[in-house]
């Protein structure tokens, strides 16, 4: 099935702004069951997009970890991306132009929220798990304080909240946007975007995605007449997301990952992470510089009913994406244990 546009008609921003006549971009598979019960959500990353079935194709299909067969899944596009859902790129109603820099602060609970009132259109009584990983993970533990609507939760690569360590990167790589010439205060000319500093970003992002043992291994010192082979790969991934991103998106993302804390507003971190009740797969990665494994043992450790996968890679925060038949079989195991008894 091809992408599809719901709107929702309100929306409350956690800043206190409301927007009305709310686009939503998602996909679906499989079939929605009588109990209306048996519902996987898919939380994409940060420059991901509704089609899960391509990037995690090792995940999406009969009898994998979300089994299409016996699941109805769903893959909404979140809140500040150009793929379709509500962003900079939208018509603000108010003038009739896209919204450019002046898009409302958005959170990732103002995403989950928007994706329940999506789930709630299309008729769903009760979510089976939500997953995902980076950004999606960070979603996925957001479900979790939907009440009883959610069974259980597999947040990948991802803390409880966004690390010092974490918001630095993201605004080294805001830094590099807005320091193009281009960038004109974010109100700069579609057909001559800041593609330099979005490139920038996108090549400093990279290296954080991936880790010393694979840049050593895949490159080494090898070059060609181009430079560097890391060098030349960098530029490509560069210019690869000039190609099909915008620049007032990438920023307002990355400023939506920084808002990041499950504890904003309701307590002490610890107590609210003990305070999770569903049951919970964390996942971590070996090589992940990004979000290390230590903030993943600290969700095992205080989420009652969690427990620790890890996956043993080398290509660091980025394997969430790559070895999928290692992660396929991680949730499967934790799915067929922990939710499908409680499917009807």
């Amino acid at each position: 099935m091809t992408t599809q546009l719901a709107h929702i008609d309100r929306l409350s921003l956690e800043s206190g702004q409301v927007l009305h006549h709310v686009p939503v971009a998602y996909r679906t598979w499989g079939e929605l069951n009588a109990a209306a019960d048996n519902v996987i959500v898919i939380c994409h990353a940060l420059t991901g997009n509704t089609d899960a079935d391509d990037w995690w194709s090792g995940l999406i299909g009969p009898g994998k970890a979300i089994d299409t067969h016996h699941y109805f899944v769903v893959c909404a596009n979140v809140i500040g991306s150009p793929y379709g859902s509500v962003s900079p790129l939208t018509v603000n109603p108010q003038t009739g132009q896209a919204w450019g820099p002046d898009f409302p602060t958005t959170t990732v609970r103002d995403c989950v929220a928007l994706h329940r009132q999506l789930l709630e259109q299309l008729g769903v009584a009760r979510v089976a798990f939500a997953i995902g990983g980076s950004l999606g993970g960070m979603q996925a533990l957001e479900w979790a304080f939907h009440g009883d609507f959610v069974r259980g939760l597999v947040p990948i690569a991802v803390g409880g909240r966004h690390s010092a360590w974490c918001i630095g990167w993201s605004e080294a790589q805001r830094r590099a946007i807005v320091s193009d010439s281009r960038w004109r205060d974010g109100l700069y000319d579609v057909n001559d975007p800041p593609v330099d500093g979005l490139a920038v970003a996108r090549m400093m992002a990279m290296i954080s995605y991936r880790s010393f043992e694979e840049f050593d291994e895949r490159f080494g010192r090898e070059q060609s007449d181009d430079g560097f082979h890391a060098e030349t790969y960098l530029r490509h991934q560069g210019q690869k997301l000039v190609d099909r991103f915008d620049a007032n998106c990438y920023l307002r993302l990355t400023e939506v990952m920084d808002t990041h804390d499950v504890s904003r507003d309701r307590g002490h971190y610890l107590d609210v992470l003990r305070g999770i009740e569903q049951p919970t797969l964390v996942v971590g990665i070996t090589t992940d510089i990004l979000y290390p494994l230590e903030e993943q043992r600290e969700l095992e450790v205080n989420i009652p009913n969690a427990e620790l996968a890890v996956l043993k890679a080398n290509q660091g925060h980025d394997s969430f994406l790559i070895a999928q038949e290692q992660l396929d079989a991680q949730v499967r195991r934790w799915r067929e244990a922990n939710i499908d008894p409680l499917v009807s």
